[in-house]
């Protein structure tokens, strides 16, 4: 059953989340650390004083509410989810997915562009904002893809596509390997590609570069993942009950992985920041990273590409095509990790360019 959803957060959470933030203890800071140390606390306390006395959630929940959202129950967990339909009726569905420490809202800027060609299909991954928390272990990115193939069906779609970025390319690239006669192809603007001795390619300057940077992510685990991944319930503890710890946690992963050139502006950080905080999702969603092996789906369908110069790491077109049917490949010079946020301009025409060619190959 799919029932209609309404964003209505407590007057008394609002209130609460002011009241700790006003009664925040900070820690010292050695004089000139910079980011050596971490995330700066001038930025911190300048963020947190906004957030307390200057950002307006009951704005962006009404701005929120404007699009159409619903809920559903899928294998025992909430899901929640954007649908919005084009005005084209034959128009191909597509199904985007966010990642950590996305949401949802990622793709609020691509709605208006895209849903002109596609019926557009939004969700959130269980244990993350309204679709969490999860009660149940095994939910890693292969059963979020059989969720969303069970979603699509329930809409009635029998063909679409699937795009996402973070986690939300693994889902996409599961989703393609567990219902590759359903979904036509796969738009990625993230897929990590492992140094491979033994793969007989030749690479460029270019991309052994973009290698090392691979291996030196690989030798210095991010310290976030690292504690995720093992102990998602200790770090939740401090996420959930102090907003400014949950700020910081996200505030600097939007920091190093945003190009400075295209920066996510305060009010969209703060309403995602908020949507973990307020949903209380912080050990819920930090779990997909326990949850989940790492390695690429057998994904047989046509895949496109799109690499953003300072994403986490750029994609090695000679190796991805060693996996993939690539079909598409595009690079830009600028934008980052949440490219949907910072240059939502290129990410939704690539993501027209590349599935429109895919519907006139399959017409």
């Amino acid at each position: 059953m799919i029932k209609p959803f309404r964003i209505a957060i407590p007057q008394a959470d609002l209130d609460d989340l002011h009241d700790r933030l006003a009664r925040t203890r900070w820690p010292n800071e050695l004089d000139g650390a910079g980011t050596d140390y971490g995330f700066p606390l001038a930025r911190l306390k300048e963020l947190a004083e906004y957030w307390r006395t200057g950002y307006d959630w009951r704005a962006h929940e009404a701005e929120l509410n404007e699009l159409p959202h619903f809920t559903t129950e899928i294998d025992g967990q909430n899901i929640h989810f954007v649908h919005v339909r084009s005005p084209k009726p034959d128009a191909l569905a597509l199904i985007l997915t966010h990642g950590w420490p996305g949401s949802f809202l990622e793709f609020l800027d691509v709605i208006e562009p895209l849903s002109r060609d596609f019926h557009l299909v939004i969700p959130s991954i269980p244990g993350y904002g309204f679709s969490g928390p999860t009660h149940e272990r095994g939910w890693d990115v292969p059963r979020v893809a059989r969720a969303w193939a069970e979603l699509m069906r329930r809409l009635g779609y029998e063909r679409y596509g699937a795009q996402g970025g973070d986690f939300g390319a693994g889902i996409s690239l599961s989703l393609g390997a567990y219902a590759p006669e359903q979904v036509v192809a796969v738009h990625l603007n993230y897929l990590p590609t492992r140094p491979d001795p033994d793969a007989g390619v030749e690479l460029s300057a270019t991309d052994e570069a973009r290698l090392d940077k691979v291996r030196d992510l690989l030798t210095n685990r991010p310290p976030y993942q690292a504690l995720q991944a093992a102990t998602p319930q200790t770090i939740g503890y401090a996420l959930t009950d102090s907003p400014v710890g949950q700020l910081a946690w996200i505030a600097e992963r939007f920091a190093q992985w945003t190009d400075p050139h295209t920066p996510v502006d305060d009010d969209r950080m703060l309403t995602d920041i908020s949507l973990y905080w307020l949903t209380a999702t912080a050990a819920s969603s930090a779990r997909l990273h326990r949850e989940t092996v790492r390695g690429n789906a057998l994904c047989t369908v046509p895949v496109g590409i799109a690499v953003f110069a300072h994403d986490i790491t750029q994609s090695v077109r000679p190796l991805a095509e060693r996996l993939y049917d690539i079909r598409h490949w595009s690079e830009f010079d600028h934008g980052g990790h949440f490219a949907a946020m910072e240059v939502p301009e290129l990410l939704a025409g690539d993501v027209r360019e590349f599935f429109l060619t895919q519907t006139k190959r399959e017409g």
